[in-house]
């Protein structure tokens, strides 16, 4: 037994804070949940970890995924920022791209640039998209304008130079001179935060970032003092949203590679776990009390998208492709102006949270539903740490939904899951169908809170041929943190033809881009020898506006086989995405990519104990579509059932953290790992 054997991670959602201790001995994990409450989250971090049982100083690290990023983004409570940008451009924020996305909606109206036009400010310098200097830059304006700037209230910078992508120089100097000035001062420069091209996404990423980095830095500060003071002094890991860790100084500088670090711990906890049970083609689930985010892995390898969207603002930058949509346990039933039933996106959040929850909720929710339906046993809830207040959900229900409407409170309660199931699977048809891939290729893993719930409904919808429910779903993107390794992405856009004359310049770059990765992954102490790398080119058709990442393989060992295997993979992907793509179709580069990863000692699985089958412990009249009426239902503690295990539907497997249900022509069998393996058997 060593000294060290424990990892932790924390994962801070909306609604709850998750936590897994894992034994670096034995592989057995333990999980801690408590309420997510914004204005005391190091309170409640240090008390989760508490709650854990475990000597501080025995826990190895701890693996952190937050929300104080996205929620400053959402809330819009962030530093008031100055943008100094390059002349000509100071507008470049506000007039964005000029397209409308909801194209039948002529009322629709785009976010308001986070940067008044006050504190966007110009400095007389230009490069070239090729790198070269057009018009030196005016150091003395610098002084100028930043000055400017701080008389009126700026409380941290954003630098934004034309094609600083392809040359930072300019920005790098404008830095410096601030700096020199103002050693305090926050600065965010594009071309560390978003070395790509396109204008107005890479300013508003940067100022994104200087947006959020005072109240992260600062959060992450405080909470790294506090652990101190509690006799923790090893490294703060801080998940990203492309799925690697970090430590905590780089993430108060980038605050942007955080915004969906939570989702992203679920997604590699799912090809951790898949990986080691056979799947390879996995649709990712995870229903929490606010969304519902999906995400797809294909042969093994998670999809990932270059940019984002959050609260209508673009994003460059490496993350995992998860789409949210409004559509969790908390999300509210409503009725819009013509009378028709909505579920979501509003949320009634941790507080009040849902009516039942007996917390001063008024309006019915998608939790108050299944309570309804009596999916979810009212003594049972989180392992019996809260009542359920069935009487108000049903009230609730009863007066918003079912008594405008005419129905009867079943068919009301019934009708808002299904609105929720539908907006799901609609979601994962979003990352499937869409893209050319069959569902019923695929296995769902629910996790989440609230995954078992809808697993079943929202395959059977799909065809989705068998759906897995991990060991502690509710804290399984918490445990997929566990899973992380270190990660660095550089990445530099060069347009250029895809051709014999040009690969040298393209090669060259990615090994100065590979350098600087794995420069930034040995300062964790990763040996040179260590770190692994990934090497991706950004390529389309000559003429084309959008580009498809293609991932070059080790294999491709000189110029030669790179141009044809790179080709190659593009063209199968144009493709599968678009029914058509022309083999000997001139192409163009356009960004470079590399990524070097530091592994992290995988967390070991460990089997199930032997132990005698269990019994159902009660029976729950429940509602099911199917049967169109209230059935006797067989209710089994999770932790009472052996391995090879099955339990026909209907059936309702509880646990302290989730309710899975097993609806009539279902059956799940217990997996080696303690894995809940749903099948239909219809």
């Amino acid at each position: 037994m060593t000294q060290d054997r424990y990892r932790v991670a924390v994962d801070v959602g909306g609604t709850f804070m998750d936590f897994v201790l894992m034994d670096e001995d034995t592989g057995a994990a333990r999980v801690e949940k408590i309420p997510s409450i914004p204005d005391r989250l190091h309170e409640q971090f240090l008390k989760g970890i508490e709650s854990l049982d475990v000597e501080i100083d025995s826990i190895q690290q701890i693996f952190h995924g937050m929300t104080v990023g996205v929620n400053a983004l959402v809330q819009e409570k962030g530093a008031k920022v100055g943008l100094l940008t390059t002349k000509g451009f100071r507008d470049v924020l506000e007039m964005g791209r000029g397209g409308r996305k909801p194209v039948y909606n002529f009322l629709h109206q785009s976010a308001p640039p986070l940067v008044e036009r006050f504190l966007r400010l110009e400095i007389p310098e230009r490069m070239t998209f090729d790198g070269e200097v057009l018009t030196p830059i005016d150091l003395e304006a610098v002084d100028t304008q930043v000055d400017l700037l701080l008389a009126r209230g700026a409380e941290a910078i954003a630098i934004c130079f034309l094609h600083a992508y392809a040359q930072p120089a300019h920005e790098i100097a404008a830095r410096q001179r601030i700096l020199a000035r103002h050693p305090h001062l926050p600065i965010s420069v594009s071309h560390e935060i978003a070395s790509e091209w396109r204008e107005y996404e890479r300013t508003s990423t940067t100022v994104l970032n200087a947006f959020i980095q005072p109240t992260v830095q600062t959060y992450l500060t405080n909470l790294e003092t506090e652990l101190k003071d509690a006799n923790y002094t090893r490294s703060l890991a801080i998940m990203q949203s492309s799925g690697g860790v970090v430590d905590a100084k780089t993430a108060g500088r980038k605050p942007i590679r955080t915004l969906m670090s939570g989702p992203a711990g679920g997604v590699i906890g799912a090809k951790f776990l898949c990986d080691r049970l056979g799947y390879a083609n996995v649709i990712c689930t995870d229903v929490g009390g606010t969304t519902y985010d999906v995400a797809i892995i294909e042969e093994g390898r998670v999809l990932e998208r270059s940019q984002a969207e959050i609260a209508q603002r673009p994003i460059l930058g490496s993350l995992i492709d998860v789409i949210s949509i409004g559509a969790g346990g908390g999300s509210i039933a409503w009725l819009d102006h013509r009378g028709g039933l909505q579920v979501g996106p509003q949320s009634a959040g941790a507080s009040p949270g849902p009516v039942c929850f007996g917390r001063g909720g008024t309006e019915p929710t998608v939790t108050d539903a299944h309570l309804t339906l009596g999916r979810l046993d009212p003594a049972y809830f989180l392992g019996g740490r809260m009542q359920l207040d069935t009487e108000g959900a049903r009230a609730a229900i009863e007066k918003k939904i079912a008594a405008p409407l005419g129905l009867d409170l079943q068919s009301a309660a019934q009708g808002i899951v299904s609105i929720a199931e539908t907006n799901m699977a609609n979601a994962i048809r979003s990352k499937t169908v869409e893209r050319g891939l069959d569902p019923r290729e695929f296995v769902l893993l629910a996790y989440g809170g609230g995954g078992g719930l809808f697993a079943c409904s929202v395959a059977e919808e799909l065809e989705v041929p068998k759906v897995i429910v991990p060991n502690a779903p509710a804290n399984f993107s918490a445990w997929g943190i566990l899973t992380t390794d270190y990660m660095e992405d550089e990445v530099r856009t060069k347009v250029m033809p895809f051709d014999a004359a040009h690969i040298a310049g393209a090669l060259a770059t990615m090994n100065e881009l590979e350098t600087r990765a794995a420069n930034g992954i040995g300062q964790y102490g990763f040996a040179a020898g260590d770190i692994e790398r990934v090497k991706r080119f950004d390529l389309r058709f000559e003429n084309q506006e959008y580009t498809i990442t293609i991932d070059l393989e080790d294999a491709w060992q000189d110029a030669a086989s790179i141009l044809e295997g790179a080709r190659q993979r593009f063209v199968e992907s144009h493709i599968r995405l678009y029914g058509h793509g022309e083999p000997d179709a001139p192409l163009e580069l356009v960004s470079i990519r590399c990524r070097a990863i530091g592994r992290v000692r995988a967390p070991e699985i460990a089997p199930m104990p032997e132990r005698p089958q269990g019994a159902a412990m009660r029976q729950l009249d429940v509602y099911f579509p199917r049967t169109g009426k209230a059935v006797p239902t067989d209710v089994f503690d999770r932790e009472t059932l052996s391995a090879g295990q099955i339990v026909t539907g209907p059936a309702i497997i509880n646990e302290w953290t989730m309710t899975t249900i097993v609806p009539p022509g279902w059956q799940s069998t217990c997996d080696t790992f303690g894995n809940l393996v749903l099948e239909p058997t219809l």
